[in-house]
């Protein structure tokens, strides 16, 4: 069924079925990984693959300034312009019209523009964490491009990261930076216990250093996916190594609930904006999850939570 929200969206948590925009959104995951693998090409590595990630930005998102040597490069997708820059600290700039075309089309405007700028970079030209890939250049499948639903995305990614930020203020122990990993399109924030983890038995799609590194220690991380064929949207909330209990825990608003397919608390996309106070909703859903792994884990929640989070919990103004 056709969506009958009108098209031109502007709202802070616009609507976004996978029906409307399946297709755009398959695309856009293999474009991001185009330029996220130069950004892992460019950028020393840290843990975590925090060197990997991309960021959103007030037009789209950003891989921030990368370096080749002395020189700085910066890739950004404006998501208002629809627009695909590359640009150097030199001033030099080179752009990509985001617009229906294959994945090969796009790939192929990418490394030329990057050779322009005399900037060029070599990647692994296959993509990550889909079915079926298809290297970049023989890409001829993947080729849409709706620019309102491209929008709507991003504008959901602004709004959860605002709160995220908020969600992510409450804890001092170890914690990631609010970023996307282009692997799955999904936004991240992860909160680690301190403690070390149990190897971990790898995920399909990805080598097992990469998810050995990812999960070398404790952690409750929550996030943003925009979905699937046949799979809404939504928000998740999943502890490594998962505690015994963990699944069985009470979580907040009603609608979240644990899925057992994907080892994970869900709380649907569309639930989410249609409640009375979606930010709320969501608040609830992130604090709950994480005070059901860290209860069921046995944290050190008295070290690791922000003293001023934890007064307002207890009821109190006072901050330790």
């Amino acid at each position: 069924m056709a969506s009958t929200e009108p098209r031109t969206s502007n709202e802070a948590w616009p609507a976004l079925p996978q029906s409307e925009w399946s297709e755009t959104c398959a695309t856009l995951q293999i474009w991001a990984q185009i330029v996220g693998k130069i950004r892992l090409a460019l950028m020393p590595p840290a843990n975590h693959t925090w060197n990997v990630t991309l960021y959103p930005t007030v037009r789209g998102l950003t891989t921030s300034p990368m370096w080749q040597g002395t020189r700085i490069l910066q890739i950004d997708f404006d998501f208002i312009d629809h627009v695909l820059t590359l640009q150097t600290d030199k001033g030099d700039r080179q752009d990509v019209p985001l617009r229906p075309m294959t994945v090969a089309a796009f790939y192929q405007k990418v490394i030329a523009a990057l050779e322009d700028l005399g900037t060029p970079v070599r990647i692994w030209p296959v993509p990550v964490e889909v079915a079926e890939p298809i290297p970049f250049d023989e890409d001829v499948t993947h080729k849409a491009y709706d620019p309102e639903y491209v929008e709507r995305f991003w504008r959901i990614l602004l709004q959860t990261t605002r709160v995220f930020n908020t969600f992510r203020s409450r804890y001092i122990g170890k914690v990631s930076p609010i970023h996307l990993f282009w692997g799955a399109l999904d936004l991240a924030c992860t909160r680690f216990s301190g403690r070390s983890a149990p190897e971990h038995p790898g995920v399909v799609g990805l080598p097992d250093h990469v998810t050995r590194d990812a999960y070398s220690h404790e952690v409750s991380s929550c996030g943003f996916w925009p979905g699937a064929p046949g799979m809404e949207p939504l928000f998740y909330s999943y502890a490594y190594p998962q505690p015994e209990g963990f699944p069985e825990s009470a979580v907040q608003p009603a609608a979240a609930s644990f899925e057992k397919a994907l080892g994970e608390f869900i709380l649907p996309y569309e639930d989410m904006r249609q409640s009375a106070d979606p930010e709320e909703a969501l608040l609830q859903f992130l604090e709950s999850t994480y005070e059901a792994a860290a209860t069921t884990a046995h944290w050190d929640r008295q070290a690791l939570e922000s003293p001023s989070w934890l007064s307002s919990v207890k009821g109190t103004s006072e901050v330790a």
